[in-house]
């Protein structure tokens, strides 16, 4: 009989897969937060940072397991950081508190965590919205693609507010599930998150000396409109990609408007 003792792999505990921490950034999302977090379900921790929500968004996270942290909005790209940096695990997938993984991106998260990942610095995901009553398969909306599975030692959250992102120079490879996006609860607040992130997008520029003359008003809103409306083929949208690829020239010519308004100030406060 043989001894166990002789066995070099005898008393070796088998080995166990890599942990993830999902981080969540809120705000006065009670309405959505349960979904997103049920769908990390996948997930060894939750971490939901909450910019002193007004309604139950914190004690919904609580009750789904979460660990809350209170803190001051101080913009997108920080608020994000300082999920990730409060994280115990190194792989973290991020995920903002309209978004959804679907049951496909679950089932591929699992193989590779299950796998020890790779020896990459993260894993993009195709992201589908649904807006006006539709899921929207063409045009500029889709498959844009985030970078949201990541090894958090390898890169760190970069971009300008409010179009952050996760920023890494080692290799990236793709996931085909889609993370499943709700933007939107109706084309109103469409409309004013499209002024706020213009407001927004315009003083960031402006901050990092950023300047726009009569082409970037001109020029730039058409070809916005004909690289989602053709070129992506919003057109197979119907009516909705004709309104989408609208909407997305309104927010280029809002957000280089307002910097050129900035522009003139700064020069008018110059000369005097």
């Amino acid at each position: 009989m043989d001894n166990p003792s002789s066995d070099p792999g005898a008393g070796t505990p088998p080995s166990r897969s890599p942990g993830i921490s999902a981080c969540v950034i809120a705000m006065d999302e009670a309405d959505r937060i349960a979904d997103c977090l049920s769908s990390l379900d996948i997930c060894d921790e939750i971490i939901v940072v909450d910019a002193h929500s007004s309604d139950d968004t914190r004690d919904i996270a609580i009750a789904a397991g979460a660990r809350v942290i209170e803190r001051d909005w101080p913009g997108h790209r920080e608020q994000k950081q300082f999920a990730v940096d409060q994280a115990t695990h190194d792989w973290v997938l991020c995920l903002d508190a309209d978004e959804r993984l679907s049951e496909e991106l679950k089932r591929e998260i699992v193989a590779i965590r299950d796998g020890g990942f790779s020896d990459v610095g993260g894993w993009s995901m195709p992201r589908l919205s649904h807006h006006l009553g539709a899921w929207i398969r063409y045009g500029s909306w889709y498959p844009n693609r985030q970078l949201r599975l990541f090894d958090r030692r390898r890169g760190c959250w970069g971009g300008v507010n409010p179009h952050d992102r996760w920023e890494t120079d080692a290799p990236v490879l793709q996931l085909r599930g889609d993370l499943l996006h709700f933007p939107y609860r109706d084309f109103d607040e469409h409309l004013r998150t499209l002024d706020r992130y213009s407001t927004i997008s315009a003083g960031r520029l402006f901050e990092l000396g950023g300047k726009a003359g009569p082409a970037d008003i001109i020029i730039r809103p058409p070809l916005r409109f004909l690289r989602g409306f053709l070129l992506k083929r919003g057109f197979l949208l119907g009516w909705r990609g004709l309104v989408l690829a609208i909407l997305d020239a309104r927010s280029v010519r809002l957000k280089y408007t307002r910097l050129r308004a900035l522009n003139r100030q700064r020069k008018r406060a110059g000369q005097g």
